[in-house]
């Protein structure tokens, strides 16, 4: 009788400690961010992209394209368009798409031409097919302007997030070549050059300036803030980037930041901007399906933390309470490569 009671003592010992074991391993379930965006650049629709189903598993409120949708380079509207069917094609895409709401901006491969512009002689009906692809009604007004800019809003319980899309290609100057150094375009210096161009402008001011949104992005295909590599970024146009910032500063906007593309790497890059009381954010998220594998250093005296040249897109999720954005890029299966926390 005596060994039963032993035993009745060391198994309910076990038990306890069995117990509270698990409390140690528990983890305190994290509660759903108040909204949530993903978004990204550089797909080729001919290429796998592995990451549609770990962005649709985000549960995201929106995607945002930041450019490059499809690589299709061609003056051949009916080539451009089906280009674009191939990527209505893709099954994983085609799934997001009936469940979450696209938005997003074209870059120089979808627009037509690489590192392309003004000049371009059919922008006008690559921007019909480009808001055929979209899914914008016929009867929009942004069939009518020139550029694909737009702006979006989305109310929760808990806030408003605005999101303000940029067109970096249907008005923008020439890039001049630097004929000096191994970098192929340098900064240009001529009052008359132009990212956004006139129209564009006073559009991007005015939502700037109306906003009550309690984060307002701004997608922008094109690098904001890293500017020193010389490729294609808002650096080759400085008096453009100063415009930039000082309307930011001057709208009282709550909440701005920028994302963007284009370059094939991941990087955040952040400035302290004279009248914003928070620090200016770039984040750009590029390579869904191809990135700059051989990437070896460049510099951006604005980064923070390391480039991710592996393949990746972007997701943030944001806390109006805290007025708090989670900033994250990831890879396949959700796998967090760089993460950046900024409170506004």
């Amino acid at each position: 009788m005596k060994q039963f009671y032993i035993l009745l003592a060391v198994l309910g010992i076990f038990s306890a400690c069995k117990k509270e074991a698990g409390k140690t391993v528990e983890t305190e379930e994290q509660s759903a961010p108040d909204f949530v965006v993903a978004f990204g650049s550089c797909n080729m629709a001919q290429e796998p992209n592995s990451f549609w189903d770990d962005i649709l598993a985000e549960d995201p409120d929106v995607w945002i394209w930041g450019g490059d949708i499809v690589y299709a380079d061609t003056d051949d509207v009916e080539r451009l368009r089906s280009i674009y069917a191939m990527q209505d094609t893709v099954a994983g895409y085609a799934k997001l798409r009936n469940e979450v709401p696209i938005i997003g901006t074209w870059d120089d491969h979808d627009f037509g031409v690489n590192d392309g512009g003004s000049d371009f002689a059919i922008k006008a009906e690559s921007q019909q097919v480009f808001l055929d692809f979209m899914g914008v009604p016929e009867a929009s007004a942004r069939r009518d302007q020139d550029g694909v800019y737009a702006a979006h809003e989305y109310e929760v319980p808990a806030g408003k997030v605005k999101v303000i899309v940029l067109d970096t290609r249907y008005f923008r100057s020439e890039l001049i070549k630097d004929e000096d150094s191994n970098k192929r375009y340098k900064p240009s210096m001529d009052s008359t050059a132009t990212v956004l161009g006139k129209a564009q402008w006073q559009w991007l001011e005015n939502e700037l300036n109306r906003s009550d949104a309690d984060f307002n992005l701004i997608m922008s295909s094109i690098q904001v803030l890293s500017g020193e590599h010389g490729f294609e970024t808002w650096g080759n146009f400085p008096l453009e980037i100063e415009k930039l910032e000082n309307m930011i500063a001057q709208s009282k906007a709550k909440g701005v930041m920028i994302l963007s593309g284009d370059r094939h790497i991941s990087e955040f890059s952040r400035n302290d901007v004279a009248g914003l009381s928070y620090p200016l954010v770039d984040f750009t998220s590029s390579g869904l399906t191809h990135s700059y594998s051989s990437f070896s250093g460049e510099p951006n005296q604005y980064r923070v933390g390391e480039v991710v040249s592996d393949k990746s897109y972007g997701v943030i999720a944001f806390d109006f309470e805290k007025k708090e954005a989670d900033m994250k890029m990831k890879g396949d299966n959700g796998v967090v490569l760089q993460e950046l926390k900024q409170t506004y």
